[in-house]
């Protein structure tokens, strides 16, 4: 009897750059035309009002946090 041989790993499982071709790369480039991007401008007055609403919500938060520790703080005295 002749002895079997296992099958080469690169034969059962192929690199992850086999299944990405060619053509692919040319319709990601052509979709990425169609975006619209963002004007300069456009792009700072959003990320000020990202970074605006972020520090009001962590002030906030940070209010909630400071209550919570002086009423453990209480309740622990007690």
């Amino acid at each position: 009897m002749a002895k079997e041989q296992s099958p080469k790993i690169s034969e059962v499982r192929p690199s992850r750059l086999s299944g990405l071709k060619l053509g692919r790369i040319g319709e990601i480039i052509s979709e990425l035309k169609k975006t619209r991007w963002p004007s300069r401008s456009e792009a700072t007055r959003l990320t000020l009002l990202v970074l605006t609403i972020a520090g009001i919500i962590g002030i906030i938060l940070g209010i909630i946090d400071m209550g919570f520790s002086r009423l453990f703080e209480i309740i622990s005295e007690g």
